[in-house]
């Protein structure tokens, strides 16, 4: 009778899992003064992430396992309170007035981080997008083993310099600005939402309110259209999402926030989930010299990505893979022929 030992089970799972598509890591850090509630929305045919909503203190950071052809939003929510059952609500990006968002999209005004795993030419497509108003500063900086990624976002806070009739008010209209709100949002016509006869981009062009977000922030999405200089690729293992990436007081508690680079906060970065055969196949992505330099990338490719997330994604290349699937039937073969007791 023929035997295999649990070991080489083990060895065929673990080479199996390094030779299918990888996906990358969320790393999400409040660098804010305050409570901060991030969420997730999966794109229709991905698979959703282990929490569409969770609380995250000053200072702390969560890590996010994704999925290989993943595509979503991610962002986070302001002034929350939830009961025990988590149902609650918002000032800012609520998702239907629950913790967890569970399939519902944040509620403008919300900065958006959007990406598309393996993507067109097997390729993730990243950006920051302030389409649907702002909320919180945020930059995302990938970490890449092959370089030439680049951080995007935006670190000013628009909130300080937003016109008067795109305002959202805190504390029933008697507090400070909350959020700002984009100019679709704010007047819903058409030339604004880039709809109707505006739908298309030899027509949508930026307005005196996208100017002011893109002159804030040169590299995120001021308007439906802005893809040039707005959309980034890149082969990520890792994108660190942080939100008030200027903040003074937790800039002291050990991020360094550089072109294409980031330190670790102090803190303790908490798994949300377990990986399996995480403890006996985790494979480090080795440190590069220089990674993150580099030009900023070709412009977005429409066809790669859609802004409602209704694509098929190409595999991930996030993490390189050891084991193609060729040389892994090969080392099966092998061991089944030299490893195998009668």
């Amino acid at each position: 009778m023929l035997t295999i030992s649990t070991s080489i089970f083990i060895f065929l799972g673990c080479l199996f899992i390094s030779s299918s598509a990888s996906a990358s890591v969320f790393t999400v850090t409040n660098n804010c003064p305050f409570t901060i509630w991030p969420a997730t929305l999966s794109g229709a045919g991905t698979t959703p992430l282990p929490t569409s909503g969770f609380q995250l203190n000053s200072g702390q950071s969560v890590q996010i396992p994704t999925t290989p052809k993943w595509s979503g939003r991610v962002w986070a929510r302001t002034g929350c309170s939830f009961d025990a059952s988590g149902v609650g609500k918002c000032e800012t990006a609520d998702c239907g007035g629950k913790m967890e968002c569970g399939g519902m999209g944040a509620t403008p005004p919300a900065s958006l981080f959007e990406i598309t795993i393996g993507g067109y030419d097997n390729l993730d497509y990243y950006d920051v997008s302030f389409v649907d108003g702002y909320n919180l500063p945020i930059v995302v900086v990938p970490r890449s083993t092959s370089g030439g990624c680049n951080a995007t976002g935006c670190a000013s806070d628009i909130n300080m310099g937003c016109p008067k009739e795109l305002q959202v008010v805190g504390g029933d209209g008697g507090g400070g600005v909350i959020a700002c709100n984009s100019a679709c949002g704010a007047f819903g016509i058409d030339q604004y939402c880039c709809s109707g006869q505006y739908a298309n981009p030899n027509t949508c062009q930026p307005s005196y309110y996208s100017s002011i977000f893109k002159r804030a922030c040169p590299r995120a999405y001021s308007y439906a259209f802005d893809d040039g200089t707005s959309t980034f690729t890149c082969n990520a293992y890792e994108y660190a999402i942080i939100f008030c990436p200027n903040n003074a007081n937790n800039n002291n508690n050990g991020w360094e926030i550089t072109r294409g680079n980031y330190g670790r906060n102090k803190e303790t970065v908490v798994n949300l989930v377990s990986i399996p055969f995480d403890f006996q196949c985790r494979m480090e992505p080795p440190t590069a010299p220089g990674v993150g330099a580099g030009a900023l990338a070709a412009p977005h490719i429409k066809k790669a990505k859609t802004r409602a997330f209704t694509h098929t994604n190409a595999s991930s290349n996030a993490v390189l893979p050891l084991f193609t699937p060729t040389t892994s039937f090969i080392v099966l073969s092998f061991l089944i022929t030299h490893l195998v007791h009668v």
